[in-house]
């Protein structure tokens, strides 16, 4: 009886361990088909609007690590995807010898002091008190770049310069540019993939789901939260960097509290707490976009993404690649 109960004991973690090694292959295997689809995707849509997704996907998973994973809910994060354009664009067009890397480490440096700032003054609020100061923060900061003349004001900074990748890869072509975009991207990606696997996330989970237990067990609460916002900051500010060497402009409505809802309305249709979630949302939101926008009823795209928002909540509170994963683990598992 001792033998049998032994025997059972000793099986049943090496079988979890088997499912869960199955499901790091089927999870590895799913995300080399996708890069595998984004490598061949400029041969197959318009280079220039995959790019618009993949820097907005960018900046919706930074996003998606501070509220899915966090649960800090801003409404200012459109001032680190401004502050990364409008660096990385002052600084290319007021230099023409610097690299486009260069210009887009130094946006994506400035927004993430930026996030130190913002984080060391918000980070001690809670629930709609956090999301109330953030907005004053970012919506200051729309100010200052509306005042500054570096910004061009309300004209933006127009003719930014795409230049030489690394002083050789010229990047105005679409197609090399569209790879560094999507090189860029994977990053970042990755990036907030490890982060939420590890044992940091795994701390950033417990404060989501109950932050006074995690005080009790001895976690710096306030620490664990202002290096998420920091590091969220700092992949907005290179969505926005990207995007400004993209489009070879940094634009004041990038810095506007529309596009942080926007950015919202993108994590939320996706599915909020989801690696891919954002990024489907992004997709979702710039398609509409610019489909709307090419039809008679361009003068009505907020209030059709509104009503698209209000449905999608209400039918799949837990955004499409929340939904689907429940319906794979409620059907293959």
């Amino acid at each position: 009886m001792t033998t049998t109960h032994t025997t059972s004991a000793t099986q049943l973690p090496s079988a979890v361990q088997e499912r869960q090694r199955r499901a790091k292959l089927r999870r590895n295997m799913f995300y080399l088909v996708l890069l595998a689809l984004g490598l061949v995707a400029p041969f197959v849509a318009y280079p220039v609007f995959l790019m618009k997704i993949l820097c907005f996907a960018l900046f919706a998973c930074a996003f998606n690590l501070l509220l899915g994973y966090a649960g800090l809910l801003s409404f200012g994060h459109a001032a680190f995807l401004a502050t990364g354009g409008y660096v990385t664009g002052y600084l290319l067009a007021s230099y023409p010898g610097l690299t486009p890397e260069l210009g887009i480490l130094a946006g994506t440096l400035m927004a993430t002091l930026l996030g130190v700032l913002f984080g060391v003054l918000s980070i001690r609020r809670q629930g709609i008190y956090f999301a109330m100061v953030t907005l004053a923060l970012a919506q200051l900061m729309f100010f200052v770049f509306v005042q500054s003349s570096f910004t061009g004001g309300e004209d933006g900074l127009h003719g930014v310069p795409r230049g030489h990748l690394f002083g050789v890869i010229d990047l105005s072509s679409n197609l090399a540019m569209y790879y560094f975009v999507f090189a860029v991207f994977v990053f970042g990606f990755a990036v907030i993939q490890r982060t939420v696997h590890s044992p940091f996330g795994q701390v950033l989970k417990a404060i989501r789901e109950n932050e006074p237990r995690a005080v009790s067990l001895g976690y710096n609460v306030d620490a664990y939260k202002l290096l998420a916002f920091v590091l969220s900051a700092a992949l907005a500010g290179l969505a926005g960097s990207t995007k400004t060497v993209v489009f070879q402009l940094a634009s004041l409505t990038d810095a506007h509290w529309h596009m942080s809802g926007e950015v919202i309305l993108m994590t939320l249709l996706g599915g909020v707490g989801t690696l891919l979630g954002p990024l489907m949302g992004a997709g979702l939101v710039v398609s509409l976009q610019h489909l709307l926008a090419q039809s008679p009823l361009g003068n009505w795209v907020s209030v059709i993404l509104g009503i698209i928002f209000v449905v999608c909540v209400l039918s799949f509170r837990s955004g499409i690649i929340g939904e689907l994963a429940k319906m794979y683990r409620k059907n293959f598992k």
